[in-house]
């Protein structure tokens, strides 16, 4: 979260200092330097202290070993055994900055990537036999190291053979497609489709290779680091001096591209994160926990991203304002879809607050706490919503919903200074440092600018800032939180990034440039004392979502810092604090279970979940287009059922800001558009049934 309060942040970061001068050249040196800095950096420094020990010795072990080979395609048992007997010694090999384990796990990674050269091409030189009985295990955690090399080219021939089949379907999809446009259309056999979904396979797997093999020592190096920096917290994480460029124009908002954060998760380069306002979510079709199969710059060949680098991937994924990059990607049904997206920078004005009434009811939609942090006359979101405000109250509209779905965070001074438009005065969040006592940050204006009903909406992805202002409104009694998840996403810290150049004495720029550390500083309570770190906010009322039995959230990542509490505030109750939430619970239930939209998404959120618990993939090509068409099946029946919230809602927009929209086409556009979006939205309606149950 950024924090536009100038709050002082105790950080004492050593700077590296020797006895005596020398001019250090040596890659060797340099690296032992890096090391000790970021290790001081991270003990002095980070929110939480940790004993370097043998428990955090085998925490870096295995995480590391997971990161170089996530899917265990390449080493194999006996490598693990070599490697075995530093597993409690990586403590001593850290204080004393030494590379010994690290250079022997990179050497023996790269002879096994260049034996797996030797092999995958004789592989798809024969033709699979797709009418075999056989399958192939995704969970990475009922995987198990090769005992030979024979094993290894079993596991190498079963991922080789799943992307053929995967290619193969595409093929005889593509087909289909073309024969039922063009009678005439000339078929291929079953054979030939095999032949040229195998060559397509290997052309990308030869580009695959060719990219391992360009790996160096500074990508492997940086897996290792970010590896003990995990350890302490996810958030918290090293950028060499080539990924601290993308850091810093990815922070300053310029990078033009899709508009969406990536991740590696088992293999698959998969979204973590839309951005608002950006190419991608504008568009509107990818999704958080897309998988990402294949690149392609507009109807070029697509390029297979699978089991690449992430910041590898961003280089194809990326490119200048106004190309074309199509995604081939595996939604979170299991279907494949093309999606096409054209580049583009973030459109601030995408993010704006802004508003509509449905039935009486105002209704406010904030994508992210915005803020002008530079001082250049830009908008800042509580100074928006309350205008929001104000103009909904002339229209006298009965409550307010204040939405903050997928809403990630980010201006601290907006989040306390949107908070106090609902209540009188008092604290809205806590915050504490590694030492001293908590900050206590706290509306002081007595102005309320509306003190009607207030629903607040939250979701799974609702984090940060969101959380404070959904955690705050509930603490107060000030408003009925709804949600469509148990939780919120839960992340209660806040990170700073240091160049790692500017701790370092100008007598030793030798070793320059080192990069940058992203620190986790502080940590979020509630005025109620709990943490909003992992456990997030419960709503007061939860709808079913397609995602309700996946695992989301803060705690579902590696070594989040634990939730906790301090020391709870005095604070006085909003004087017409809501009484009757169980009734409102109650009501609320009722309409779901007489919902036939919301049976449907309860019952794809079963679906989803058992997709998900199923890891096994067959081979066999009549079980997977069964599959297929069963995924189609419940897919198109998801889709018709939810047909019927087309016209389930009739918003209006504001009559002050209709005169705006009038006089200006683009505008209208984007607000029609928007519109049509509202109208379908099952959560909204909901949401305005309980804010008029609310007394």
């Amino acid at each position: 979260m950024i924090n536009r309060l100038k709050i002082f942040i105790p950080i004492l970061i050593a700077v590296i200092l020797f006895t005596s001068y020398k001019s250090i050249n040596d890659v060797d040196d340099k690296n032992k330097v890096l090391l000790r800095l970021i290790m001081q950096s991270l003990n002095q420094g980070h929110f939480e202290s940790k004993s370097i020990d043998d428990d955090f010795s085998d925490k870096v072990f295995t995480h590391f070993l997971g990161q170089v080979d996530a899917n265990k395609k390449f080493l194999t048992s006996a490598d693990i055994k070599k490697l075995e007997a530093y597993h409690y010694r990586l403590d001593d090999q850290i204080n004393d900055a030494n590379y010994e384990f690290f250079e022997l796990t990179e050497k023996i990674i790269r002879w096994r990537i260049e034996k797996v050269g030797d092999y995958y091409k004789d592989i798809l030189a024969h033709p699979f036999d797709f009418n075999k009985d056989e399958f192939i295990e995704f969970d990475i955690d009922k995987l198990t190291y090769a005992n030979s090399e024979q094993e290894s080219k079993l596991v190498w021939h079963k991922y080789l053979k799943y992307r053929t089949l995967l290619r193969y379907s595409s093929l005889l999809k593509e087909q289909k497609s073309k024969l039922k446009k063009n009678s005439s259309y000339k078929i291929k056999t079953d054979a030939a489709l095999e032949i040229e979904a195998r060559k397509g396979v290997l052309k990308s797997h030869d580009e695959w290779y060719k990219r391992m093999l360009k790996i160096d020592d500074s990508d492997w190096l940086s897996v290792y680091l970010n590896s003990i920096t995990t350890i302490f917290d996810p958030h918290t994480s090293y950028f060499p001096p080539k990924d601290k460029e993308n850091f810093d124009i990815a922070m300053s908002g310029r990078l033009e591209g899709i508009g969406a954060t990536l991740v590696s998760k088992d293999g698959y380069i998969t979204i973590y994160e839309i951005v608002p306002g950006s190419a991608c979510w504008r568009q509107g079709e990818l999704a958080v926990d897309d998988k990402i199969l294949k690149v392609a710059q507009g109807d070029a060949e697509p390029l297979d991203i699978v089991d690449m680098r992430v910041d590898h991937a961003v280089k194809f994924i990326r490119g200048k304002k106004g190309t074309e990059v199509r995604l081939t990607v595996q939604k979170l049904d299991g279907q494949i879809q093309v999606i096409s997206i054209i580049r583009d920078i973030v459109v601030l004005e995408e993010t704006y607050a802004k508003s509509a009434i449905f039935d009486g009811v105002g209704y406010i939609y904030l994508p992210k706490f915005y803020a002008d942090f530079n001082g250049t006359g830009g908008n800042d979101c509580s100074e928006d919503v309350k205008n929001e405000l104000i103009k909904l109250k002339a229209e006298g509209v009965t409550g307010i919903i204040l939405d903050l779905r997928n809403n990630g965070g980010g201006s601290l001074q907006d989040v306390v200074e949107m908070s106090g438009l609902f209540i009188k005065e008092g604290p809205i969040v806590q915050v504490k440092a590694k030492v001293g006592a908590p900050r206590i940050l706290a509306d002081t204006d007595k102005e309320v600018v509306y003190d009607g009903p207030l629903v607040v909406m939250v979701n799974e992805f609702s984090a940060s800032a969101s959380e404070i202002l959904a955690a705050a409104m509930q603490d107060y009694g000030r408003a009925v939180i709804v949600g469509s998840s148990p939780t919120t996403y839960g992340k209660g810290t806040v990170q700073r990034a240091f160049d790692l150049d500017g701790f370092i004495s100008e007598a030793y720029a030798d070793v320059k440039p080192l990069g940058a550390l992203k620190l986790t500083l502080q940590k979020f309570y509630r005025i109620n004392g709990g943490a909003t770190q992992l456990k997030g906010v419960i709503p007061d009322v939860i709808l079913p979502d397609t995602r309700s039995y996946l695992k989301y959230g803060e705690k579902e990542q590696d070594f989040p810092i634990a939730w906790d509490e301090i020391d709870p505030l005095r604070y006085d109750l909003w004087e017409n604090k809501i009484t009757n939430f169980e009734e409102i619970r109650s009501n609320s239930e009722a309409r779901v279970r007489n919902s036939k939209v919301f049976q449907v998404i309860e019952q794809e959120a079963k679906e989803y979940k058992s997709r998900q618990d199923d890891t096994q993939f067959s081979l066999n090509y009549e079980m997977y287009a069964e599959e297929l068409k069963a995924l189609d099946k419940q897919s198109k029946k998801y889709n018709e059922i939810l047909k019927e919230t087309n016209h389930l809602l009739s918003p209006s927009f504001l009559k002050v800001d209709m005169l705006a929209i009038n006089s200006d086409t683009l505008k209208a556009e984007k607000m029609n558009r928007w519109k049509k979006k509202l109208m379908k939205d099952v959560y909204i309606d909901e949401a305005i049934h309980v804010l008029k149950d609310i007394k």
